[in-house]
């Protein structure tokens, strides 16, 4: 089994070279689908260091972007052992970063995770208004739509976008999860989704358990 502490350490310190030959190793190993969740796990904790460095002046944009591309790469690594995809035959969910937020590496890992999962995702982006994501839902119609978002003020864009949803008649038919460091209970109960998390992996299974 991976190291997970040095793992999240070299995700943390954006060491690419270990990362990959941490993950390489891995993979031979021919683990479970349990253990590499673990690893995606192991590899989000990591980037909490990336955050908490560019937070202190550490780091800078372009290492936050350095660490997102890091962690796709990953996580396109992880997918085979995560679960066979499936063909989307789970259901669809629309997911986008809500407007006025432009972060986008918490939903990319998500999008992986729920694909490797058996879900058909439709990403619309970032900064998406409540009227983008109703135009999709209309087109996609989806079993479930995910709001991401990062800064604070993304709660009152996903209460927004829900409502925009009620508005439209769509809400009823669907679950909406609303995910980021932003969110928790409160503002769970607050923009009225039925879901949250600010855990990849965690909202992944909570999708699961709606379908």
């Amino acid at each position: 089994m991976i190291d997970t502490a040095k793992l999240k350490q070299t995700v943390g310190e954006l060491d690419e070279d270990s990362v990959h030959e941490l993950l390489d190793q891995f993979i031979a190993s021919k683990p479970s689908g349990d253990d590499a969740r673990k690893v995606v796990e192991a590899c989000q904790q990591g980037m909490e260091i990336v955050g908490a460095n560019f937070e202190k002046g550490e780091y800078f944009v372009g290492d936050l972007i350095f660490a997102g591309e890091l962690l796709t790469a990953s996580i396109e690594k992880l997918k085979p052992l995560l679960g066979s995809g499936g063909g989307g035959n789970r259901g669809v969910i629309v997911l986008g970063t809500v407007e006025g937020d432009i972060h986008d590496i918490g939903k990319n890992i998500f999008k992986g995770m729920a694909e490797a999962a058996g879900f058909k995702v439709v990403d619309i982006g970032i900064d998406q208004t409540p009227a983008a994501f109703v135009k999709a839902v209309r087109e996609n119609k989806p079993k479930i739509v995910g709001l991401s978002g990062v800064l604070t003020l993304s709660i009152d864009s996903m209460k927004r976008t829900i409502e925009a949803l009620k508005e439209a008649g769509l809400r009823d038919a669907l679950k909406v999860a609303i995910g980021g460091n932003a969110v928790n209970p409160e503002a769970c109960a607050y923009v009225g989704a039925d879901g949250w998390s600010r855990n990849a992996a965690e909202a992944v299974k909570v999708c699961g358990t709606w379908v």
